[in-house]
């Protein structure tokens, strides 16, 4: 594990029935598939050997239909579930070595979860509600009242802290299973599709929230979500889970411009390339561009998104210079944003 990488979790498996272990023999020495598993074992595989490093200040998604494994597999970092083989380091620590009091503290002091149920207390306060963590921390009740009134002020809810959960909307009481996740203080937050049971317009203002929180607390993020959009918006990198595997992991771009097989092209298929796709990627070497460059042609940084760049060809019949750092790197012509849109087109 380097110094950036909190989570790494190495050769993950997860079987349920009687006798997981012979199954996970039978499939190592015989090869069987997911489906040969449950006739010849009554054995459900549900994570299938996966491997994967999450890095500090990261927000890792985690994505795929439902069944796909990856509800099961985020329940393994905290050890909800107890895997049936494999290995998993959080911040260096091993977490099966931990018996039951280690994992107890572990699991207050490591890490917030947040499910998609809001399961709050019904009859504690907001204020009380946030500050259940610190509570099982046996902090003062004065501290931790404080504590948790300034961790309702950051998701922008101070003025409900006397309030009882069915006095809230669906996306606030949400925001209040955020703050009781963050008022622990936790290396690492466990973000279980936790917006999907919430209307759309709700959806998309959370997920704004959730972004500018990240932005401020900088919290290591594994966030659990089936939906592509959500991920894209989202996510510093994804990982897409099939069958229990992870098919792919790399940034929204990475996937959508190369995506692994069939099963990952067809899942990006309907993503549009504008917000994902960046100037680095659609860009020709600066030395390869013939003739010069004039003075007054358009300059934008290698992170430029491609709805940026077609607007800019708009407007110019200049070639677009790309820089990074202050130095120019590459150049864009009308052509290479049209290849790009094209390609992305018959990928669809």
């Amino acid at each position: 594990m380097t110094t950036d990488t909190v989570i790494e979790i190495s050769n993950v498996w997860k079987i349920f029935g009687a006798n997981p272990e012979k199954a996970l023999q039978a499939i190592h020495d015989e090869g069987l598939s997911k489906a040969e598993v449950l006739a010849q074992h009554n054995a459900v595989v549900g994570v299938a050997d996966v491997s994967l490093s999450v890095n500090r200040g990261e927000i890792f998604c985690i994505m795929g239909l439902s069944g796909s494994g990856k509800s099961t597999l985020v329940r393994h970092f905290n050890r909800l579930l107890e895997p049936t083989a494999g290995k998993i380091l959080i911040e260096g620590t091993d977490v099966m070595a931990l018996g039951p009091k280690e994992l107890q503290s572990f699991r207050n002091r490591k890490i917030g979860m947040v499910f998609q149920n809001f399961a709050l207390m019904p009859h504690r306060s907001v204020l009380d509600n946030v500050a259940m963590p610190l509570e099982i921390r046996h902090i003062s009740k004065n501290e931790r009242m404080r504590q948790a009134a300034a961790i309702l002020d950051i998701v922008e809810l101070g003025a409900w802290g006397a309030k009882f959960a069915h006095e809230l909307s669906g996306g606030m009481q949400q925001r209040v299973g955020l703050a009781r996740a963050l008022a622990a203080n936790p290396d690492v937050l466990l973000m279980d599709e936790p917006f999907s049971a919430l209307d759309p317009l709700i959806r998309r203002q959370l997920q704004d929230e959730f972004i500018r929180l990240s932005q401020i607390l900088k919290k290591t993020t594994v966030f659990i979500t089936h939906d592509l959009d959500e991920a894209v918006r989202i996510g510093d990198r994804i990982a897409i889970m099939r069958d229990g595997k992870v098919v792919q992991i790399g940034t929204a771009e990475d996937i959508v411009m190369n995506p692994a097989d069939d099963y990952v092209a067809d899942f990006v298929a309907g993503i549009s390339r504008l917000k994902v796709v960046r100037a680095h990627v659609v860009m020709e070497p600066l030395a390869s561009h013939p003739g010069p460059i004039p003075a007054d042609a358009p300059r934008v940084n290698e992170a430029e998104t491609l709805s940026t760049l077609i607007n800019l060809a708009i407007d110019t019949e200049h070639p677009i210079v790309v820089e990074d750092g202050g130095t120019d790197v590459g150049v864009i012509t009308r052509a290479n944003i049209l290849r790009t849109v094209v390609e992305g087109t018959e990928m669809s």
